[in-house]
């Protein structure tokens, strides 16, 4: 697909830990009206049921083992464009590839230029604030390299759409593997991070969909429905009505997902991840556990009793418990749930990352307002 096509994107997915790891509103009102003097106090009251603020659909991909979730962004400021951003539940904040966005004599291989404070180019606020965003571990770490910026967005396309209010972004000049020196192409990694808390790059930054607006009867957040394993094609396949932006309080009350209340750190806010137990095969280990979109192939589980680190064998049972009585199982094979084990004093990770696989299954919610994560068994 023209200037970010999703071939190009998988080829850069087998990174480890998954590295490459809305503004409406809508109320409906119902309304008992009969004759003025035939009134009911009681039946001429006003019901209102509140409703999310959009529902959007995303892009399913595949390559061989490796799956991908991408959300267009169609519009950068005044500026349009068609851009496949993966969707990952695992960071925090949008990261958008400043080639294309900004005229190429902006651009350098030392960085973005910016006069002054800041610079406002096609409805784009860049600033002279600088940073890097990093991401996996110390046996492959990638990092991108760019300023803190300001627009309004559009999400979605043709099949549907929402624009956001000005939103803080980074938007980099190069995104590198400073394990093995590659730098990657341009708009290869635009990543659409939905995870709580706030970006380590810049605080100000947070999930896009964060920042929109609620009413009566919405609450700030996210549902994520269950993918189904048919639309993972090498071709790419739109699925309608995946991704819900706003909640409402069945989704937090009655809809059949168990609650885990996040953890506040000084550094970065409310946490994902998830006090959980881990059981793989005979073995068994407590884990911080968190449920990555943005890992495309194999769940990495981190213990450190463990000294033989490596792929598990096919047919291996592992069941993840949290620390809120949400249960999942799942059986290794050659084609899915690939997963491994490391230990986390070699890979300076203590988190256990559970892969995108999980999400073929299980239906996952974030609510921003009251700092929680919903799961869900299908």
């Amino acid at each position: 697909m023209a200037e970010n096509s999703l071939g190009l994107i998988i080829k850069l997915v087998g990174m480890k830990k998954g590295i490459f790891w809305i503004m409406g509103l809508s109320l409906l009102g119902t309304l008992n009206s009969c004759k003025k003097s035939a009134v009911n106090p009681m039946s001429a009251a006003q019901t209102i049921v509140a409703t999310p603020i959009v529902t959007l659909g995303l892009y399913e991909y595949a390559s061989g083992t490796n799956k991908r979730i991408f959300l267009p962004i169609t519009k950068v400021g005044s500026q349009a464009v068609t851009y496949y951003s993966i969707f990952d539940t695992g960071s925090t904040g949008m990261t958008l590839d400043a080639n294309g966005i900004l005229p190429a004599s902006m651009i350098t291989s030392s960085g973005i230029t910016v006069t002054g404070d800041s610079v406002v180019v096609n409805g784009i606020t860049v600033t002279s604030k600088t940073s890097v965003m990093s991401y996996g571990d110390k046996t492959s770490l990638t990092k991108e390299y760019g300023n803190l910026a300001y627009a309004v967005i559009t999400l979605g396309d043709q099949t549907g759409s929402i624009t956001t209010k000005r939103i803080p972004f980074f938007l980099y000049y190069k995104i590198q593997n400073v394990t093995t020196g590659e730098v990657a192409a341009a708009h290869s990694a635009d990543v659409f991070g939905v995870g709580p808390g706030t970006s380590y790059a810049f605080t100000a930054i947070a999930s896009p969909l964060s920042y929109f607006n609620t009413t009566t009867g919405q609450t700030s957040g996210f549902k994520l429905a269950m993918l189904g394993s048919t639309g993972f094609t090498s071709t790419g396949t739109y699925v309608g009505g995946l991704l819900t932006i706003g909640l409402v309080n069945s989704d937090l009350s009655s809809s059949g997902f168990i609650m885990h209340p996040l953890t506040y750190s000084p550094t970065g806010g409310y946490s994902a991840n998830i006090p959980a137990t881990i059981t793989y095969g005979s073995q068994s280990t407590s884990a911080q556990v968190l449920f990555d979109t943005g890992t495309p192939s194999v769940t990495i589980i981190e213990d450190n009793k463990v000294t033989g680190a490596g792929a598990l064998p096919t047919n291996t049972k592992v069941t993840v418990t949290t620390n809120k009585g949400f249960v999942y199982s799942y059986t290794t094979s050659s084609t899915a749930n690939l997963t491994s084990v490391e230990n986390p004093n070699v890979t300076g990770d203590y988190r256990t990352i559970f892969s995108l696989d999980f999400f073929v299954t299980n239906e996952f919610l974030t609510d921003y307002t009251n700092h929680q994560i919903g799961l869900k068994n299908n």
